[in-house]
């Protein structure tokens, strides 16, 4: 993966810049199955393998296929973003290490999921149930955020071949 955004960072060309940010997102789907979160890897996958490729080649074809060379380093947004990495990484450090058994999500929330799913539910999987009844509401404004994202670039790109088409139009 670190091989990968060297590459992203490094390329001026915008088309293989997209296709490596879609194997990215795989790799980074790969990573979540390896850690147990299907759940998080399909969606990883869907959305950033498949539908933001998708988006950006989209985009892509609307504009050049070369970045243009900077004239000078932007020092200011490096500096906001070694400042959010800090900070993101100190708030990491509270975290439990991966695979605590002692963790609070494995002695409070497992046991009641593992307990009480089927009679709370219905449902006879446990995942199922956590992702479907537990999560309901999460996993639908997931579907939400998403879908009003795919609209909004939808909207955008149709406003702008729209304008293009009437240009010509007029043109003829």
């Amino acid at each position: 993966m670190a091989l990968v955004v060297w590459f992203v960072v490094r390329l001026r060309n915008l088309f293989a810049v997209v296709i490596l940010s879609g194997l990215y997102s795989l790799l980074a789907a790969v990573l979540f199955v390896h850690l147990d979160a299907v759940d998080v890897a399909f969606t990883e996958a869907a959305v950033g393998g498949g539908i933001a490729t998708v988006l950006a080649l989209g985009a892509l074809a609307l504009t050049t296929s070369r970045e243009a060379i900077p004239e000078r380093i932007p020092v200011l947004p490096l500096f906001i973003v070694l400042i959010v990495g800090a900070a993101l990484i100190y708030a990491s450090l509270d975290m439990p290490l991966y695979g605590d058994a002692m963790a609070a999500a494995h002695l409070h929330v497992a046991p009641r999921y593992i307990a009480e799913s089927l009679s709370e539910t219905g449902v006879p999987n446990m995942v199922t149930a956590v992702l479907a009844s537990y999560r309901g509401y999460d996993t639908l404004g997931e579907v939400m955020v998403i879908f009003t994202a795919g609209v909004g670039v939808l909207a955008i790109l149709g406003v702008v071949k729209a304008a293009a088409t009437s240009g010509r139009s007029r043109d003829q």
